[in-house]
């Protein structure tokens, strides 16, 4: 898991989330996450199954933020949970080994307990200020990721009030990927916002 790290944000958006996810596996993203805080679980069931078409067809993967059951009925790829959601080794067992899992840590301690319960990668958040998701808490900034980096080697993907100013700090402070959302979803070109994360990688 390299590079930039799409999540949908449909109260950001210009185009939509499809737009979006079809512009990101178009620049080649790996991993789209389906993140709808506000959707009922229809709405929400009959949009992942129209995205995780999409991310089938490019061969990304597509997981959900969250929401378990949403994506054992749409056959996503996984999910990603934060730390107030159903704990890792739980989520593990119910989705079974073949699936992955993702865990938003904020410390040293969260990181080193979701290596422990199985997970398959790490949302280091939040890096820097945001107002994408107000209940982020306190920023971190880069040192967390250094910290967690010399410790865990679990994949980190860095979020939080990243942008393309800060975000070459990110990379060289070891995240293996980032997801910065409000500076390409709520942008008119989406495939360009995207396309200049992934650069920051390929020049590693």
């Amino acid at each position: 898991m390299k590079g930039y790290y799409f999540i949908t944000d449909s109260k950001l958006s210009r185009a939509g989330n499809r737009s979006d996810v079809l512009a990101a596996v178009s620049c080649g993203v790996e991993t789209i996450q389906y993140r709808n805080k506000n959707a009922e679980t229809r709405e929400m069931y009959q949009e992942a199954l129209v995205l995780a078409q999409i991310c089938r067809d490019a061969g990304s993967l597509f997981l959900i933020n969250d929401r378990l059951d949403v994506a054992m009925a749409v056959g996503a790829d996984g999910v990603h949970v934060g730390q107030t959601d159903m704990p890792c080794s739980k989520t593990r067992r119910l989705l079974g080994r073949g699936k992955m899992i993702g865990v938003t840590v904020h410390s040293l301690v969260e990181a080193l307990q979701a290596e422990r319960e199985g997970a398959d990668y790490l949302g280091v958040s939040p890096i820097y200020q945001t107002a994408t998701k107000p209940d982020a808490g306190k920023p971190a900034g880069i040192r967390l990721i250094e910290e967690i980096r010399e410790r865990v080697s679990l994949p980190l993907i860095a979020i939080g009030g990243i942008n393309h100013s800060n975000a070459p700090e990110v990379v060289q402070a070891g995240a293996d990927g980032l997801c910065a959302i409000s500076c390409v979803v709520a942008e008119d070109d989406v495939r360009s916002q995207i396309r200049r994360f992934q650069e920051l990688f390929e020049r590693v």
